[in-house]
């Protein structure tokens, strides 16, 4: 006997369901240590256990966070600067498209000083030298560069903010041709960089992921930084979580874009602040929601089953 239509019709909406869900579920990484550990991350470049930790939140939410702790003479791959910091590996490759996000906190006793110290790093496979994107701190800012845009200079920058976190969400296209490479950034749930069109590789090679501490080894205090949930996409829908999520960041556009800094990293922007009038995204059909959606879907597939063989009991 044929399937009734009402029960075809629902495996194939079933079936495009379930097809949805799993192409909404694009997340290539996530490194937020939910696992407790550090081993979510590709390897580690430290001089004692003690430098990367994974502690609970020091402001209290209810998740692992890592502390990242950088001591005068700290240098685990003799290297130029001072530095502890966890690599990530992946396939970040001209082409690639890609999203990550991610919060830093700086406590509230942060010792800045007037030079570099990188938090978030794209490092290039070949070669030393600074990395073709990075974040950092100088002084009592802290800015984007993308070096072969400018490399005396910075994209974007925003008054360093100690004692509460801060939320990161970077767009980036890989690639050494300058037309076909960009950057965005929203910082703090408001857009700070509208895509702006530069070279983010340099040519020939890739890049993978370093976060931790790495500064200048002229500064001699002891600092100490935190970094939490980071995760790696293909799309914004994949790095945002829905609403009811715990960790919500509202991710507003702006009217315009702030322009170029172009001077030496002591010039500060302010255009970086947060927005608190700005409203967390809604509507999303995120994996949970696609996830739940199937499964009423299946229910009510499993009900009509169940209904049409008990009509042929009483058929037969």
């Amino acid at each position: 006997m044929a399937p009734h239509p009402h029960v075809r019709s629902a495996w194939a909406l079933a079936v495009l369901v379930l097809f949805a869900a799993s192409a909404r579920a694009s997340v290539i990484w996530r490194g937020d240590f939910s696992t407790g550990d550090l081993s979510q991350w590709s390897s580690m470049e430290e001089v004692s256990t003690d430098r990367l930790r994974v502690v609970p939140d020091p402001l209290g939410a209810a998740r692992d966070v890592l502390r990242a702790t950088v001591v005068d003479g700290d240098n685990p791959i003799d290297s130029s600067g001072n530095r502890n910091e966890l690599l990530y590996t992946g396939d970040d490759v001209a082409g690639q498209e890609r999203w990550y996000r991610w919060q830093t906190l700086w406590p509230a006793d942060y010792a800045t000083e007037d030079t570099w110290q990188v938090f978030t790093q794209w490092h290039q496979y070949e070669g030393g030298g600074s990395p073709p994107v990075e974040f950092f701190a100088w002084g009592d800012a802290i800015y984007l560069r993308v070096q072969l845009d400018n490399p005396d200079g910075s994209v974007w920058s925003a008054p360093l903010e100690r004692g509460k976190w801060h939320d990161f969400v970077f767009h980036v296209r890989w690639s050494s041709d300058a037309s076909v490479g960009y950057v965005e950034l929203w910082y703090d749930g408001k857009l700070v960089v509208a895509r702006h069109d530069c070279a983010t590789l340099f040519p020939g090679t890739g890049v993978y992921l370093k976060q931790g501490l790495y500064r200048n080894d002229t500064i001699i205090p002891t600092q100490t930084i935190f970094h939490a949930g980071m995760v790696v996409g293909t799309t914004l829908d994949d790095v945002v979580p829905p609403p009811a999520a715990e960790v919500t960041t509202a991710i507003a556009p702006a009217p315009s874009a702030p322009a170029a800094t172009t001077s030496t990293p002591a010039a500060v922007s302010t255009s970086g602040t947060a927005s608190e009038g700005a409203q967390p995204i809604t509507g999303r059909a995120g994996c949970d929601e696609a996830g739940s959606t199937a499964f009423a879907l299946l229910f009510v597939l499993a009900a009509l089953a169940l209904r049409r063989r008990r009509a042929r009991g009483v058929a037969d």
